[in-house]
Order: C-alpha cells, then structure tokens, then sequence
C-alpha cells in the first residue's frame, strides 16, 4: 500500500486546497496520471500518481486545506479496479439484512436487480465525457442509471441523475431555513456563506500588506487615443495576416510603459533591506481577471519582442489563467505591472502596487470628450484617463509625473514607437 502525498510544489508555497479530486476512490491509475487538482496561493497544480494500481482511500475532502507531505489519498499497487468501494460496503450489507425475516430477503434481490445496470457489479462502464461531467457536478458513477443497452454511461445519463440529486435538496430547504429561526445572529435577513478561495484570501492578505508597508501615491494624466486608434485602424488587416494575432493596446502601452522605465529607472526597481535594486530587465506584468480573482503573468524581455511579440505572449498568457493552466513561473519576477480596468467599463482608478514592485499603470476606458486643440478649437476625442501609482520611499512626485507624461507623449505619437519595436 503506498501513501499519496503532498509534494513539494515550489519554495514559497508550503500549502494548499484540495479543488478537485480527478479520481475516485476504486478507480485504476497508472504512474504519472494526474489525481487531484490543488489549488495554490498562486497557481493550480495537479499531484501525479507516483505508483501504478488502485485508490483505496481518499483521506481529504474537496475544500479541506493540506500542507506538503501530507498523506489525502492511499494506492494499492496489487489491486483491481473497482474493488476499493464495492468490497468494502458489501460484508454491512449482509450483516445488516441477516436478522430481516425472509419475507424481506426475498423482495431485496428484486430490488436490487433494478439497480444492478447502473451499479455495474463495482465497475462502471462509462465514456470519457461521462467521467468528466460526473467530477465536475460531484455525481457518483456507480449510482447513474445509463440507458444504452450495454450499460454505457453517458453525459446525458450523468445530467440526470444530477437534475434527480437536486430535487430533494429543494424540497428540503423551507426545513432548513425555519430551523434557524430561533438562533440570534447579526443579521435579521437571509444572508449566504460562502468560503473565500485560497487565492482570494492570498489577493486580501497581500493587498493589505502593500497599504500597510509601502508609501502608496497615485498621480493621473490622460492621453489622446486618436494616432493610436488611426494606426490600428491602419495596420490591423496586414498585421493579422502577417502575425496571426491581432493589434491590441496593450502592445502599444508595453512598449510606451519599456521606453518611459528606461528614462526613470527607478519605477524599475524594487527596495531589498537598506538597498535599492534597480533591474536592467523589463519584464512587464500584465493583470488578467480570471473566476477566481486577478492574477499577473509576466511578458518576459518586452523590451526585445516586436508588437507581435508582445501581443502573442499576451494572448496565451490569458488563455493560460483563464484555464487555470498558469505555471509558477508565469507569474514570479516582474518588474513593473499594467492593469486594464478599461475592459470592464472603469473611468478612474487607483491601482494598488503589485509588491515588491514600486510602479503600476492603470488604463481606462475610452471616452469621446470635447477637447480644446492648440488652435482654441474644440474637437471630438478618444480620451482615456492614465493612473499610475507608485512607492513614494523610491520614486519622488516630481519623476512619477514625468514618467507618466512621458508615456502619454509616446501614445500621442505612436509611429516611433512601431519603428522602434
């Protein structure tokens, strides 16, 4: 019998939570198959089976908190599929029916011969699809009536017996809520519990420190979006033939955000002790939203990618977080960061620091304002509102202002800005 354990995941994170078990306990793994998601401060990861055989027991539940080393699961290299749950409960059932009159006896295998298509004998034949779809609703296989003649189960037979799991639930829940009625609590209202993720307690836990240790200031500058959008509107047909990707923004506020560093090198630095570290790299931070809360991948070396470059590492950046497929290494040692509070509708914002970085840029959204040109004539704008915060222990207010002037020029004049990329 050999233990599944916690293994060491990475050298700042000693714990997590189970997410999901991708398993059941009588199910046949080999080595290396992938058994149970764990959700990280950071990152999921999945835990591989290091022995081939059968799982006998599983020790931790789905939302139970484990640390490295941890015993949650147990395999039996020399046993069959299907035996860990079946064996176990059949010697109660027997003792349990044994004192019944015969009577009795003789109406359970009838009704246990109803039941036999969807129990399967302890194994359950079911497609891919179907196993899939049963870990995400948390329906156990063996308990699904399958309506194909050779007692395949199916998604449609798993999407059932969950419509069938959920009724009773409903019908129980006026129970449930008169119950507490003679309880006090702080609110006279119905109100929900929900547990915070891991992540989302590490996102309030780190939010809070960076209020608490470093002296936050936010400065603001707007920027007219019309040479951008004109060139966008210009180059974005050749570029996506040429590149398979398309021209965003982003790409043009990476590149301005590089140049700007490279003027106030501060904003590129970060305070370790009594010293300062001033990074030589430019690797830029950019804040994707996901379910679970807001994580910030790394564009490496943005200062040597091309806009093609930068958009590509963009994209599969964010299709990485968003399927939760995001490894340590995509998110440890950035330099600075850029957060697009734009995409969700923001006007105005003060973004928090992204510790130990001492500078992030916040965008918004784009809005048409009438604006008085040089001329004293009054044009229709694309403007946007720029936000940067920064760590007044390094960077003084004068250098922020100029940073950020500096990025809004650049977007005003964006063609050096592709000659240059």
């Amino acid at each position: 019998m050999q233990e599944v354990k916690i293994p060491e995941l990475a050298e700042s994170i000693t714990e997590g939570t189970i997410a999901e078990w991708l398993v059941q306990k009588g199910d046949k793994v080999e080595k290396g198959d992938p058994i149970v998601e764990l959700e990280t401060d950071k990152v999921n990861v999945e835990v591989n089976a290091e022995v081939s055989g059968v799982i006998t027991e599983i020790l931790s539940a789905e939302g139970d908190d484990v640390a490295v080393g941890d015993t949650i699961a147990k395999v039996d290299e020399n046993g069959e599929a299907g035996g860990g749950a079946a064996p176990a409960e059949a010697p109660k059932e027997e003792k349990q029916e044994a004192p019944a009159p015969k009577e009795e006896k003789e109406e359970a295998p009838k009704a246990e011969a109803k039941e036999e298509p969807a129990q399967g004998n302890g194994e359950v034949i079911a497609s891919p699809a179907a196993r899939k779809r049963a870990r995400e609703l948390n329906i156990d296989l063996s308990k699904v009536a399958a309506r194909d003649p050779l007692g395949r189960v199916r998604p449609e037979d798993v999407d059932a017996a969950a419509s069938a799991k959920n009724e009773p639930k409903q019908a129980s829940k006026p129970a449930k809520q008169e119950a507490p009625k003679s309880e006090k609590t702080e609110f006279d209202k119905p109100v929900e519990r929900v547990k915070m993720t891991r992540r989302r307690q590490t996102i309030a836990k780190n939010l809070v420190n960076v209020q608490h240790e470093t002296a936050m200031l936010t400065t603001f500058n707007e920027v007219d979006m019309t040479a951008v959008m004109k060139l966008r509107s210009e180059r974005k047909e050749k570029f996506l033939q040429k590149n398979n990707v398309k021209l965003g923004f982003m790409s043009f506020f990476t590149k301005a955000v590089v140049g700007a560093l490279k003027e106030f090198p501060l904003l590129n630095a970060e305070i370790q002790g009594n010293e300062l570290v001033i990074k030589k790299f430019y690797d830029i931070g950019i804040a994707v939203s996901t379910d679970d809360g807001l994580v910030v991948p790394v564009v490496r070396d943005a200062d040597r990618k091309d806009f093609a470059g930068i958009e590509q590492s963009i994209v599969d950046l964010g299709t990485k977080a968003r399927d939760n497929k995001l490894a340590l290494s995509d998110l440890q040692g950035g330099s600075f960061t850029i957060t697009n509070g734009g995409t969700f509708g923001s006007m105005m914002s003060t973004p928090i620091l992204n510790s130990p970085q001492v500078g992030i840029l916040g965008m918004h959204n784009i809005v048409k304002r009438a604006m008085v040109m040089p001329d004293d004539s009054i044009e229709v704008r694309p403007m946007m509102y720029l936000a940067l915060s920064y760590d007044h222990r390094i960077v003084d207010g004068k250098e922020a202002v100029q940073f950020l002037v500096r990025i809004k020029e650049m977007l005003e004049d964006p063609y050096d800005l592709l000659l240059e990329g």
